[in-house]
């Protein structure tokens, strides 16, 4: 196997021919208006895909930026409203409960004489 394959790496490869086959020239080898032709189309085919691609990616890429943003919002607004009633739960078991509106504005029911 070794000698096969020493063999193999050390063996030229027949070289093409330099000349072209009886009756072409070179003008004939090329693709062609058709040829051009498809090679615009795909690239400007890959070219409107990658653009929506990339406007897809950023929306996506903002819509969980914004959800981020009201999520943590929504967070920080059920931390402050468990931080104040935790402090009002605080003064109610130490005896400071705060007065309610009537208590408050004892003082308003009064006539002045």
């Amino acid at each position: 196997m070794h000698h096969l394959l020493l063999s193999l790496a050390t063996t030229p490869s027949p070289l093409p021919t330099p000349a072209l086959r009886d009756g072409m020239s070179e003008d004939q080898i090329t693709p062609g208006l058709w040829g051009f032709i498809m090679t615009a189309f795909f690239v400007l085919a890959t070219t409107l895909l990658i653009v929506d691609m990339v406007r897809r990616i950023r929306r996506v890429r903002y819509r969980a930026q914004v959800e981020e943003e009201r999520m943590a919002a929504a967070a920080a607004d059920t931390d402050a409203e468990d931080a104040a009633g935790s402090a009002q739960d605080y003064g109610q078991t130490f005896g400071q409960a705060e007065p309610s509106r009537h208590e408050s504005n004892g003082d308003a029911g009064r006539t002045q004489a």
